[in-house]
Parts: C-alpha cells; structure tokens; sequence
C-alpha cells in the first residue's frame, strides 16, 4: 500500500509515519501544495497513492481545498469511486463544519487527533486499505 501523510505539524507527522509504516510505503509532506504536487506525480507515475492522511488545517492550502482538487481530477479522469484513493482527514480542531465539507466532497473518514490507532485501523479494514 502506498501512503501520503500531509500534515503541518511535526509531532503528527512522525506518529503518523510509525504508526502507517507497517502497512505500506510511506510519504510525508508538510502543506497543501506539496500533496498535490506528490498527488499529481504518483498519478503519473503509475503509482497512486491507496490511502492519504490529510490534515484539515494546513498553511497555503488547507485540507480541504486540497481533497476537492484530487475529486476534481479523478472525476475528470473519469474514475470511478471504488478507484479513486481513500481519504481519511486529521484534525485537531473540532471544525464540524469543515469536516461537513470535506465528507460532502468525498472523503471517506475522519480521525480526530490525537489519533486512536485501534479506531485508525478498523478505518483502514473498513476501507479494505489492510
């Protein structure tokens, strides 16, 4: 499985790269304009990314703009759901509204932080990731 974590804030980043490292290939990035950029070469290079983590408050393009780009563009490229990469979103913050948005958009989980790494992986099951 190949793995994209974006997130801003350093202590997440590297739980979250442990934790996910023992299910698969792991990238990090650090805002919303490095995860398309890597989105968007994955994609060209005939290897997409299974599952991102993708942090809703980030510096230059929040998570939310950034999940609404990737459907944007699968929808495009005409995939269907069931090909398109999962999306679990992060956040520390309780943002109901923003979490609203991104589940309208597509997403397929929400995981508060700090993450519950049992809850995480019965996600990953449920998402068939693992």
């Amino acid at each position: 499985m190949r793995i994209l974590i974006v997130e801003d804030d350093l202590v997440s980043r590297k739980f979250l790269s442990k934790f996910l490292s023992r299910y698969g290939e792991v990238d990090v990035v650090v805002d919303g304009l490095e995860a398309l950029d890597a989105y968007l070469l994955a994609v060209k290079d005939a290897q997409p990314y299974d599952l991102i983590c993708l942090d809703i408050m980030m510096p230059k393009v929040d998570g939310v703009k950034v999940l609404k780009a990737i459907r944007d563009y699968e929808t495009s490229k005409g995939l269907l759901p069931k090909k398109r990469v999962k999306v679990i979103m992060t956040t520390a913050l309780q943002e109901t509204l923003l979490v609203q948005q991104a589940f309208e958009i597509g997403c397929e989980a929400y995981a508060a932080k700090p993450i519950d790494t049992d809850k995480f992986v019965e996600v990953m099951r449920k998402l068939e990731l693992i």
